[in-house]
């Protein structure tokens, strides 16, 4: 679908990326804001809980790396918009629950499988360790080879 340029464009669409961004993974999961006052998690943007489009973004000029969720509905509302910075920790709580601590909100991600959850947190944990190091990203990682067949499917 394209967008034309000017005030028909949706917000949104604009809020969610710039042109010096670029996707380094998408994944689908469920977007969780833990409420301490009712100690339990509660899905973001309020409503039912819903799976989203999680996507990591970086921006290589500045070296910096956001987390973007979108509901996957019509409305694409933007219910998870992080940025990663120093020091943030990304904790894979189960294998399919991840969570992190963003100033005063703990964010969680619910998978649908372990293997989604498996795959999304290296990118994620790579774009830290860049930060910490204060190295640039180089994508794809030079140090991973292509993903061989399970020996179990063999």
């Amino acid at each position: 679908r394209r967008y034309r340029k000017g005030p028909a464009r949706p917000q949104h669409v604009a809020a969610a990326a710039s042109m010096s961004e670029t996707v380094l993974c998408s994944t689908r999961a469920s977007v969780l804001l833990y409420d301490d006052t009712q100690k339990q998690w509660v899905p973001a943007g309020g409503g039912p809980q819903t799976l989203s489009c999680v996507q990591l973004y970086h921006s290589p000029g500045a070296n910096s790396f956001r987390l973007v969720g979108r509901k996957m509905q019509p409305d694409q509302q933007v219910v998870l918009n992080c940025p990663l910075g120093r020091g943030l920790r990304y904790s894979q709580a189960t294998p399919q629950f991840h969570q992190w601590r963003d100033g005063r909100r703990v964010w969680g991600l619910s998978f649908g499988t372990p293997r989604e959850a498996a795959a999304f947190a290296p990118p994620v944990l790579r774009a830290l360790r860049a930060l910490e190091e204060g190295t640039p990203l180089t994508w794809p990682d030079p140090d991973v080879t292509p993903e061989e067949p399970e020996q179990s499917e063999r």
